[in-house]
């Protein structure tokens, strides 16, 4: 399929040429104004002082490091609040925004969050596959190993790359069991399954690089693989003594959301919102199945071969819509991007959530991965901001990744995707209720209202036809990491909500001027905007800076 000319692009050279208009002049007669490049210069002392320094060969994460840094951070702090923005235009003033909220995640971290504290999970160090969105999913440690970025067979450099990756891990392990002093019950217990993963890597890492691989490196993958026994075995012996809560509490919650994901809403609208959405997925699937109800059910795949030929299908079937329906400019990267990720077949037996429905049409989940369209763009089209070029830290990118992943399914359908197979529509409202059912029970939790587990129950049972009872790893693992970080499981569908009240707005801005705003053109200035908070994009693509005034105490 050939590719039109990048309108990102396109979009992104019109914002660059927009006049840049300095701010205000400071009380201070010899002092000239600030402007985006003292941004900028901040911004990369601040992420440079975001590293921790090393202690014995790994990042520092000792509460008397913290203490230690602390006035350093409110001197950068300081020097944020003392910008003045006044006059800079939209897009400088948004990357003031994101410098605040990552230097918020960073206090709240410090403050409440405190993963290296509470969490073991965030000791895993070994990462075989690349994730979908920006940034790892969760809190993170600083050194992890990507097994992902290497080619096998070694070259002699990767192979000493690695070996330098892999010498965090020992002294990491230890300095966990002088960190871990948090009480949180619930995520001390399900912390330690990705540590066993992690020894399992650890393995498979081995086996892989075996053939050709020096004594160095197998020696500091086997002093790794003892070293994550080790810790293992002390968290299962620490278990029963931890007997705390795991959630952060609304307040808490509340705050996060509106001051490190400039999310719009408190506890309390997301469980409304969250509810809404699960009750609407439930009612339009019954509608929808009784709109088909003479139709044939959707063919099953029951071969590899068959599960391929869908999925090669249902990629053709996304590009094509996409542009000849102008949803969004094609580039030449984006097909590329998707393919590897093509849905592969699994057995019956296990199946989780997800694959049930790709074995019936692999096309609803194949539009979500609308994600890797956005790391192809992050790759290839970096933004110019050095604020925006890379991943926003904190998962502070949760509700416009997955919120426009999420939203997109719906969007697409609405849009015709599924004008040829009426039945595909139905896998569309499961998923929407799944996401929400799931993102409900996480908000529970966290008000320590409810036990993950019991959360857990509200996913299972809040998913139609029983899809959620399949397979209990997806259920350990989505519920885990929502207790883990705070917004992501509602992030799909807050993100979502958001997502099409900008697109609302743009939309009746639009027709207030006696213009139309075709679809086409929403989705590239989202995406020339890039991978920042829908709040931010709002503004930014319309405008109205209504919600972070509001967040933001009154501060555009």
């Amino acid at each position: 399929m050939p590719a039109r000319p990048t309108s990102v692009v396109l979009w992104t050279l019109l914002l660059l040429a927009a006049p840049v208009v300095s701010a205000q002049a400071a009380p201070e007669a010899s002092r000239g104004a600030d402007t985006p490049e003292d941004l900028h210069a901040l911004f990369a002392d601040w992420r440079a002082f975001e590293r921790p320094p090393m202690r014995d060969g790994a990042p520092d994460y000792t509460a008397e490091t913290f203490d230690a840094r602390q006035p350093a951070f409110e001197a950068l702090r300081a020097r944020l609040a003392a910008l003045d923005t006044t006059g800079w235009a939209v897009p400088d003033q948004v990357d003031w925004h994101l410098v605040r909220a990552e230097m918020n995640g960073y206090d709240f971290n410090r403050r409440v969050l405190m993963p290296w504290a509470r969490d073991p999970a965030y000791y895993r160090s070994v990462w075989m596959g690349r994730s979908d969105v920006p940034a790892h999913e969760g809190p993170t440690h600083h050194a992890v190993t990507e097994v992902w970025t290497y080619d096998f067979p070694l070259s002699a450099d990767a192979e000493q790359r690695l070996i330098a990756d892999l010498s965090v891990i020992p002294p990491l392990m230890r300095q966990a069991r002088l960190n871990l002093t948090g009480n949180a019950r619930e995520l001390w217990v399900a912390g330690i399954r990705p540590m066993r993963q992690q020894r399992a890597h650890l393995d498979a890492l081995r086996d892989r690089v075996a053939p050709t691989a020096s004594e160095a490196l197998l020696e500091i993958i086997q002093e790794s693989a003892l070293a994550t026994d080790d810790l293992v075995a002390w968290l299962e012996a620490e278990a029963p003594g931890k007997t705390g809560p795991s959630g952060i509490g609304r307040e808490n919650y509340t705050w996060y959301q509106q001051n490190v994901h400039l999310v719009p809403l408190t506890w309390e609208d997301e469980v409304r919102l969250l509810q809404r959405e699960l009750d609407r997925a439930w009612a339009s699937l019954a509608l929808e199945e009784h709109r088909n109800r003479d139709l044939p059910p959707l063919d099953l795949a029951t071969t590899p071969e068959a599960m391929a030929a869908k999925s090669d299908e249902a990629v053709r079937r996304l590009m094509t819509f996409l542009e000849d329906r102008d949803i969004l400019t094609v580039t030449d990267y984006m097909e590329p991007a998707l393919l590897p990720h093509r849905v592969q077949f699994a057995p019956e037996a296990t199946r989780n959530f997800f694959l049930i429905g790709a074995h019936y049409d692999p096309l609803p989940l194949t539009t979500h991965w609308y994600h890797w369209f956005e790391l192809a763009r992050m790759d290839l089209e970096p933004h110019p901001s050095p604020v925006r070029r890379g991943a926003l830290l904190y998962n502070i990118w949760d509700s416009r990744n997955e919120g426009t992943a999420t939203g997109v399914e719906e969007m697409f359908m609405h849009a015709g995707l599924y004008d040829d197979s009426p039945r595909s529509r139905e896998l569309v409202w499961i998923l929407l209720a799944q996401r929400a059912a799931r993102g409900l029970g996480s908000l529970y939790a966290h008000a320590n209202e409810m036990t993950m587990e019991e959360a857990g129950g509200v996913h299972m049972t809040g998913t139609p036809r029983g899809w959620m009872s399949t397979e209990p790893d997806l259920l350990i693992f989505e519920q885990h990491l929502y207790l883990r970080q705070p917004g992501y499981g509602t992030s799909y569908v807050t993100g979502k909500y958001l997502l099409e009240r900008t697109l609302g707005d743009a939309t009746r801005l639009a027709a207030a001027r006696g213009e139309a705003l075709p679809l086409g053109t929403f989705f590239d200035r989202l995406n020339a905007i890039d991978s920042v908070p829908i709040s931010l994009a709002r503004w930014e693509m319309t405008g109205l800076d209504d919600e972070i005034r509001a967040l933001s105490g009154d501060r555009p």
